[in-house]
């Protein structure tokens, strides 16, 4: 293994907030020339192989990226080796990795909008069960996050 950051996000399903995040902090790592390994993951097994919702594809696409291909998967233990950092979109899912995460792992597990001083605590709005618009909300949220988690990154960068 490099000392390249490996960071994983992780929500419910895997189909709506954490693609969002991976393609939002993929964006964000590109621009800012940190070279990264990124992926997310659900802490559900319903959708894994899936895609992702069309509303998180469509909102992606709307910002010039296309997320068509991710396919939903389950995060596991070995994540926790294999990832640098771990990233959750909500509490709930936090406290599910924090409960998983084994012992003497090296991934460091947050919360992703921790990364943003003023949104320290929140999660991330999750869009599932709302319209299409809730989505512009979530995008607005993992972009402001993936973009302080990249300046946090690029800092601890030797």
């Amino acid at each position: 293994m490099t000392d390249m950051h490996a960071v994983l996000f992780v929500c419910m399903g895997n189909i709506c907030r954490s693609p969002l995040a991976e393609a939002a902090f993929r964006a964000a790592a590109d621009r800012a020339g940190l070279p990264v390994m990124v992926d997310s993951a659900g802490t559900g097994n319903w959708h894994a192989g899936a895609p992702p919702d069309r509303r998180a594809c469509a909102v992606a696409r709307r910002h010039g990226i296309d997320i068509t291909r991710y396919r939903a998967r389950v995060v596991t233990v070995a994540d926790f080796d294999r990832f640098t950092h771990i990233i959750a979109l909500d509490h709930a899912n936090l406290a599910h990795l924090m409960d998983m995460k084994p012992a003497g792992s090296r991934a460091q597990v947050s919360l992703l909008l921790d990364h943003v001083s003023e949104r320290k605590g929140h999660a991330v709005a999750d869009p599932y069960y709302g319209d299409a618009s809730g989505f512009d909300i979530t995008w607005r949220d993992v972009t402001a996050g993936a973009t302080a988690l990249v300046e946090k990154l690029r800092r601890d960068t030797p």
